[in-house]
């Protein structure tokens, strides 16, 4: 009994010494952070970039447990079109009613609400991705690394965009598009970057 004692009273220490951390929200360096937009259609595919205004990680005892991030869609950039006149064309069109309506909705955004994961590296992540003021569920890979103090996380997010609202030249909605239609699945890679304390 009282070597039971002793063992239940050394547990007890041993927790009071080593407190669970608190969750730490560090803020992600928006200015290494990239996230890049993919989209395809019959004929091909195009790719760019889209600035992030703001982002933060819910970190604890070195894994994530939740964050955020906020694009700035009138940055929207085209990456693959290296005409000047045929790359504004697009630029202007992703800008306008036709896709994301940046004069109406200058952000999107994503909240994380779970985050799974049985090594600290590899993770499902689940969360609430907003585009055009509409919020749908999204589930996708993501994989974490640190070195040095430096928190990277790099997730691939697939979408519908026509749960968007965006259904131009849809195949899901329109016929007859032939050469002319485009892929309703949408790819964001992200690559969030934070210093962790």
């Amino acid at each position: 009994m009282k070597t039971i004692s002793i063992i239940l009273m050394s547990a007890l220490l041993a927790f009071s010494d080593f407190p669970a951390k608190e969750v730490e929200k560090i803020t992600v360096d928006k200015n290494v952070s990239t996230v890049t937009w993919r989209a395809s259609k019959v004929t091909g595919t195009h790719f760019g970039k889209v600035k992030i205004s703001q982002a933060e990680l819910d970190y604890q005892n070195n894994r994530i447990q939740g964050g955020s991030f906020e694009i700035d869609m009138t940055s929207i950039t085209v990456e693959d079109i290296t005409d000047a006149g045929s790359n504004k064309r697009l630029t202007d069109h992703l800008k306008s009613d036709d896709f994301f309506s940046v004069d109406k909705f200058k952000t999107s955004s994503l909240k994380i609400t779970e985050a799974k994961t049985s090594n600290g590296k590899d993770y499902q992540i689940t969360g609430n991705l907003v585009i055009k003021g509409i919020s749908n569920p999204v589930t996708f890979p993501a994989t974490v690394e640190v070195k040095g103090g430096e928190v990277t996380a790099t997730g691939n997010i697939t979408f519908d965009r026509t749960k968007y609202d965006i259904k131009y030249r849809s195949g899901s909605f329109f016929e007859g598009l032939a050469d002319r239609l485009i892929y309703d699945e949408v790819q964001l890679e992200v690559r969030l970057v934070a210093k962790a304390n």
